[in-house]
């Protein structure tokens, strides 16, 4: 099963051939996204000049995929993975990883989630964004990218 990033989701619904291709090829495999992508999705129609129109475009998306969400097993996930990711790469002394942030090491906490959420459901995360390459080295899950 994949998981869609919300950059593949993107290129998706802008009608990509050779993603669009490679999904059809996958579609058997099962294809979802996550409620942190589809969140990113709605950030990204709401902050668009064209709102009622990509809202539509959107929304026509996300009725023919799969939604994963963010429960009780994932949050455990994300909370193990996040502090693992500070004591692997933060600050060694105690005093400076309290004021720490993953945000210093480059992490967005949106990719974090969906990360949790590869990982809880064993599923390979579909992205170009380099972030998740730097996840895998805390811990590791399949991640692939159809562009």
């Amino acid at each position: 099963m994949y998981l869609l990033d919300t950059n593949h989701c993107s290129r998706i619904i802008s009608g990509d051939a050779a993603l669009l291709q490679m999904l059809q090829h996958h579609l058997e495999d099962g294809v979802a996204t996550s409620a942190i992508a589809r969140g990113e999705l709605l950030y990204m129609v709401y902050k668009s000049s064209r709102t009622a129109e990509n809202l539509r475009t959107v929304n026509a998306f996300l009725q023919t995929i799969a939604l994963y969400p963010v429960n009780r097993e994932v949050s455990n996930v994300y909370g193990k993975l996040k502090g693992d990711i500070i004591h692997q790469l933060g600050p060694r002394d105690k005093a400076q990883r309290r004021k720490f942030t993953i945000q210093n090491l480059g992490f967005g906490e949106n990719d974090l989630w969906i990360a949790a959420t590869a990982i809880h459901y064993s599923l390979t995360l579909l992205s170009t964004d380099t972030d998740f390459v730097r996840i895998q080295q805390i811990q590791f899950f399949a991640l692939e990218s159809w562009v």
